[in-house]
């Protein structure tokens, strides 16, 4: 076995890594950017190597820096974790020839099944069923729309070294071919160093659903069932699960049993995925091989008791697997949710700055339901604009899918971010989605249930009543606290506060009654109700996340302090809550509304990014949907267009500039 192992990465599976090597008794050692100096990875391993500035290409995906850094300090092995060089076969043979093991599989598997045009040659000579679409060499825009028509519109133009939803454009006409040809082209050079694309038809209405592998070098493959994917954006994984509630008995072990064999096809000798499109009648086609360690590989490790890691630095070591597909179990049901620095109501677009908050739900075990949380950040770091968006995967685990769902609901009311727009009230709307909840799937989920996007729902029903029962006990607390700090003298009397109060979630009244003594338990009784609500908990000022019980029913809800009131969120809603007494309700409806500020005639930069180019020059004519400007952060470019007709009056970006956030990009007469 390995003493000492190099992960060639950052982030969340960087830190991963680490955390299984630590169990296995093995040293670690981190490569980081000067973006990722102080980052959790480089804490959390026994030695830390600087490789170069913060763009990737610089750092990250040099190999020549990554063997460097392991004959400076003794590693005798590389986990690659998933992306930058984890599917580059020039990467394990670099490796090699400087007598250092790379934990994955060998550089001829991944050349068969690494590269998406290749593998899918492949597949089709092994009598694979496969997607139909154009393998070859697309030589510009214009090829790409003559293969589009042949093929049948949708197409989806997709980088054959690509991951991770980048350089994947879904185009539904030849106008949309050839931007989503050149977005394509341009992501999966920045992305992954190779622009080649292929196109492949679109499957309407489609799952994605694929089979985790892992081989080792004696020949033995095995397959740890399966997961569904189908909750993308931006064909990005936002949700995963596992199993699927689509398959049966009978296509888990079809499924699984094609892939073993186009592993075995290969050789292959490491963790692995083979991805397949599926319709709603079961019906699957290979997609592609990812040879690598997958983003979502922890749904998978939660319902077999596998390690995956570890699974494959034993691999690496020249051991056999220690069990056979016999022994592969499925137990209980697994949820996992992407959390990303974006902001879900601007259509998902990235955010970067300083966590100043970040508190995710405690970890472990209880009454048959696991918490799961990897990450690679920490309260007061920073989100860059270099890297991939993602905060951390919140895993959740319990004996069936609801309770794993209702598990993975509490657990996002439980996670505290601030200082940056983050995903997690997004998330925590989908868990409560009717569509989701039935597991009535596609890959369109999203754009189907959201078709104008995502905007934080009022809260409404039960839900604002707990909302409104919980700001009134927060207040009903703080009151007590403040006259016991205030310095007043004890009177014989106990001041009693008015009883009657009116809890506003936003612009929505909610009367209320609240008797108690401000301590760990108070009654609410909303009007119209016969009872009072009793609201327990032993939450402190100053935490961002109230837990307790409503009538003896266990709830969590993040609050924040702001103006006469706090920020409360739960269960994919949030409104700022004031609780006032009925005179004071009546005389903030009298108050004056703040109005917005004008900014219908400027393009702003709607997070923060550098401008890859501007197409439009002062004095131009533009039309509704005309492309303006391509601004990049995190690895995806976004392109910003007209949202009405007008003329380009003043520019005030230029290409390379790095902006803010609602900075000003032009303006229009």
């Amino acid at each position: 076995m390995f003493s000492k192992i190099l992960i060639a990465n950052r982030g969340e599976i960087a830190c991963r890594v680490i955390k299984t090597a630590r169990k296995m008794g093995i040293k670690t050692v981190a490569v980081f950017s000067d973006a990722d100096a102080e980052a959790l990875h480089v804490e959390m391993a026994d030695e830390a190597v600087h490789i170069g500035p913060a763009p990737a290409a610089q750092s990250y995906l040099l190999i020549d820096k990554i063997v460097e850094a392991c004959r400076a300090t003794g590693a005798e092995a590389v986990h690659p974790g998933y992306g930058f060089l984890s599917e580059r076969a020039s990467f394990p043979e670099a490796l090699a020839a400087a007598g250092i093991v790379f934990i994955g599989p060998n550089p001829k598997a991944i050349e068969a099944m690494g590269d998406k045009i290749e593998s899918k040659k492949f597949a089709n000579a092994a009598n694979v069923s496969t997607v139909p679409g154009f393998l070859g060499i697309i030589e510009d825009a214009e090829h790409a729309g003559t293969i589009a028509s042949e093929i049948g519109f949708p197409v989806m133009i997709k980088a054959s070294a690509g991951g991770g939803g980048k350089g994947m454009r879904i185009a539904h006409s030849l106008d949309e071919v050839k931007e989503g040809f050149d977005r394509a082209k341009s992501e999966a050079k920045s992305s992954f160093g190779d622009d080649r694309v292929f196109v492949e038809k679109f499957i309407v209405n489609p799952r994605h659903v694929e089979i985790q592998l892992i081989g080792d070098k004696h020949g033995n493959v095995v397959y740890l069932n399966e997961r569904e994917c189908s909750i993308q954006r931006r064909n990005q994984k936002v949700i995963e699960e596992a199993p699927s509630p689509l398959l049966d008995e009978a296509t888990r072990r079809a499924m699984g049993e094609q892939s073993v064999a186009l592993a075995k096809a290969v050789g292959y000798d490491s963790a692995g995925t083979v991805e397949f499109v599926a319709g709603q009648d079961r019906s699957f086609f290979f997609l592609e091989m990812n040879t690598r360690l997958q983003v979502e590989h922890p749904v998978t490790e939660l319902i077999t008791g596998i390690d995956l890691v570890e699974e494959m630095i034993r691999v690496a070591a020249g051991e056999k697997l220690r069990f056979t597909q016999a022994d592969v179990k499925l137990d209980g049901w697994a949820v996992e949710s992407r959390v990303y620095a974006e902001d879900p109501t601007r259509n998902f677009l990235p955010s970067t700055g300083r966590l100043i908050t970040y508190r995710p739900p405690a970890e472990g075990t209880t009454d048959g339901i696991t918490i799961r949380n990897d990450t690679g950040v920490y309260e007061g770091g920073e989100i860059s604009i270099y890297y991939d968006p993602m905060i951390a995967k919140l895993v959740t685990h319990a004996p069936t899918r609801l309770a794993a769902i209702d598990a993975q609901a509490r657990a996002l009311d439980g996670f505290a971010i601030e200082g940056i727009r983050h995903n997690i009230p997004f998330l925590a709307t989908l868990m409560q989605h009717p569509r989701w909840r039935e597991g009535a799937l596609s890959t369109g989920f999203i754009a189907e249930e959201f078709p104008e996007g995502f905007s934080n729902p009022p809260p409404q029903g039960v839900v604002a009543e707990r909302m409104a029962a919980v700001a009134t006990a927060i207040d009903h607390l703080l009151n007590g606290r403040k006259r016991a700090i205030s310095g007043q003298l004890p009177t014989a009397t106990p001041v009693s506060f008015e009883r009657d109060r009116v809890a506003m979630l936003g612009d929505v009244a909610h009367v209320v009654s609240v008797e108690g003594n401000c301590g760990e338990a108070v009654r609410v009784t909303p009007e119209g109700r016969d009872r009072a609500i009793e609201v327990r908990s032993d939450w402190k000022p100053g935490s961002p996340v109230w837990a307790g019980t409503i009538d003896g029913q266990p709830f969590t809800m993040q609050v924040r302090p702001i103006l006469n009131g706090i920020l409360i969120a739960h269960a994919g809603t949030f409104a700022a809550a004031r609780v006032f007494t009925q005179r004071e309700a009546e005389l903030a409806r009298l108050m004056p509304v703040k109005q917005a500020a004008d900014t219908g005639k400027q393009l702003l930069c709607p997070m923060p990014g550098l401008v890859k180019s501007i197409a439009v020059v002062t004095g131009q004519e533009i039309k509704a949907g005309e492309p303006l400007a391509i601004v990049e952060a995190m690895k995806m470019e976004n392109v910003l267009r007209a949202e009405r007709d007008g003329t380009v009056s003043k520019i005030h970006a230029k290409e390379g500039d790095s902006l803010a956030v609602d900075a000003v990009i032009l303006e229009f007469a």
